[in-house]
């Protein structure tokens, strides 16, 4: 079912590729317009908005569609899928009172952006306010907060010593948490039973994890900035520096605690696990 949604009781194909869900465009066409034939609804709708055919094409910012395999009755094919980006477009252009609902949506999603340009302090209420109605705690939602904002200093430093985003983010940011818990991210997840489908894995951590990881990035900041480091090498030596600060305090405050920082548990059922972790969770160290 994970690669299956549900809209007004039709299925609607997907999978996930390269870390986001891709939808198979012909399903989102056949929900939102109830025509038999969905390929040929959306050739008229590419001619009629020339816009949306270049973006299948590759053109704008939009990353265009792509050919990923499915089981069908015909056996395994290639289907035409496109990220929520490219479907958020998509639904713009289809004319049906189906997707009127979706189009409003968008509307107040840009309204709401406009605002948080002219005051970011409402985009920080937002956030809160999502996590509150998700069953998180005050106390943990303050870490979390507090923890973006660790996280967005040390990604403006990186940009600023020419590190590239996305990937050698991603590659510093492994090297961190290696140092931190002895976990890249991707082992992290393992380690905590998440899916990989979109589970934000800070979202998961409970407050001396989201602390650790705080110090972690915090202190990889400040080397770099120390260390004047340059491109992505002086970074990757920094990460590793700063991941260290912080495993040697986890290593330490385990060794007094006599419990590991690290937990397998996870906040997927909220309020229960959020009790667990609050008591204190995962055991003794060996």
């Amino acid at each position: 079912m994970n690669n299956l949604v549900l809209f007004e009781e039709k299925q609607v194909r997907r999978v996930w590729h390269e870390e986001a869900w891709w939808f198979v465009i012909s399903d989102v066409v056949s929900v939102l317009t109830d025509s038999v034939d969905p390929s040929g609804y959306l050739r008229d709708m590419r001619r009629r908005d020339i816009e949306l055919g270049s973006l299948f094409k590759g053109g704008g910012q939009i990353a265009p569609p792509l050919a990923l395999p499915f089981d069908t009755s015909g056996g395994r094919q290639n289907l035409k899928c496109w990220n929520v980006p490219g479907l958020l477009r998509l639904i713009q252009s289809i004319p049906s009172p189906k997707a009127e609902p979706f189009k409003r949506w968008l509307a107040q999603v840009g309204y709401e952006r406009l605002q948080e340009i002219e005051n970011p302090e409402l985009a920080a209420r937002r956030v809160k306010e999502i996590y509150r109605q998700k069953g998180y705690s005050e106390a943990w939602i303050e870490k979390r907060m507090r923890g973006i904002a660790v996280r967005d200093e040390l990604t403006d430093e990186w940009k600023k010593r020419g590190v590239k985003e996305q990937m050698e983010y991603a590659i510093l940011t492994a090297e961190i948490s290696k140092a931190t818990f002895g976990m890249t991210p991707s082992e992290y997840r393992d380690h905590k039973a998440l899916n990989h489908t979109g589970d934000n894995l800070r979202d998961h951590m409970n407050d001396l994890e989201l602390i650790f990881t705080m110090l972690g990035e915090a202190s990889t900041t400040e080397i770099a900035r120390n260390a004047d480091a340059e491109g992505l090498p002086e970074n990757k030596q920094a990460a590793q520096a700063g991941g260290k600060v912080a495993g040697n305090a986890r290593k330490e405050l385990e060794k007094k605690s006599g419990r590991k920082v690290s937990t397998r548990e996870n906040f997927k059922e909220l309020p229960e696990s959020r009790r667990r972790l609050d008591d204190g969770a995962e055991g003794d160290v060996n």
